[in-house]
């Protein structure tokens, strides 16, 4: 969606990538509703249809980290320039604002195939089966700041982005293993999170310059992430 709408010739008038969210099924729950969450509630996705492990991706907002990680590193961006909106509608599905005020959005239905069909033929356009989206049928659309004392992903990122490459690759390992532990009815909802936050805090950081290096260092991270589950 960004790429659609970033002009790269006027990347220095580029001042906020906005990433838009739906905010999962949890948007309105407790912490304490959240601690008690059920695989069932959790895959229960308000607007989008996934596989296991993106919906609970979604139910804890780490899609949504890991997109400021990619925003970061594709578009050249820094964290302080990349917001999280929540947007429950998931009809606009990211903005750039530049430095004239004005806000691109690129905007569509809630179907995978029209993003999958804009990078198979860019820079053309191709026909899709998908839905469209009809403007007079939208009633409205709300914006709202995410919480991010109870999506910790969101604020764990921030952190994860200012170190560098060994953070993003604990980041991402540990809430594989802990995504799954959790689809399997090892660890609670929100024990994602304290998996993943346990080994931001233990794990040594390494210099990644390889290839090689990030996959030695992604199955180290597995390891210490797996142990603190079973434990």
């Amino acid at each position: 969606a960004i790429f659609q709408v970033f002009d790269r010739a006027q990347k220095n008038q580029i001042t906020r990538l906005i990433l838009t969210a739906s905010g999962g099924p949890f948007l309105k729950a407790s912490w304490a509703e959240m601690q008690t969450a059920t695989f069932e509630q959790a895959i229960k996705h308000p607007t989008w249809s996934m596989g296991e492990k993106i919906s609970v991706d979604s139910a804890t907002l780490m899609n949504k980290a890991l997109e400021v990680i990619e925003a970061h590193y594709l578009f050249g961006m820094p964290s302080g320039k990349i917001d999280v909106v929540i947007h429950p509608q998931s009809l606009i599905h990211s903005c750039v604002e530049y430095s004239d005020g004005s806000i691109l959005s690129q905007m569509g239905p809630s179907d995978m195939r029209t993003p999958i069909a804009n990078c198979l033929a860019w820079p053309n356009r191709i026909e899709t089966s998908g839905e469209r989206l009809d403007l007079k049928a939208v009633s409205h659309m709300t914006f709202e700041e995410p919480d991010v004392d109870k999506f910790k992903s969101l604020s764990l990122v921030r952190d994860v982005l200012n170190e560098g490459q060994a953070a993003s690759i604990i980041f991402n390992a540990s809430n594989e293993i802990a995504n799954k532990a959790f689809i399997n009815g090892q660890i609670g909802f929100t024990a994602i999170y304290d998996v993943i936050e346990f080994c931001l805090e233990t794990m040594d950081r390494t210099i990644i310059s390889t290839l090689d290096d990030v996959i030695e260092y992604d199955g180290q991270v597995r390891r210490v992430a797996t142990e603190r589950i079973n434990r």
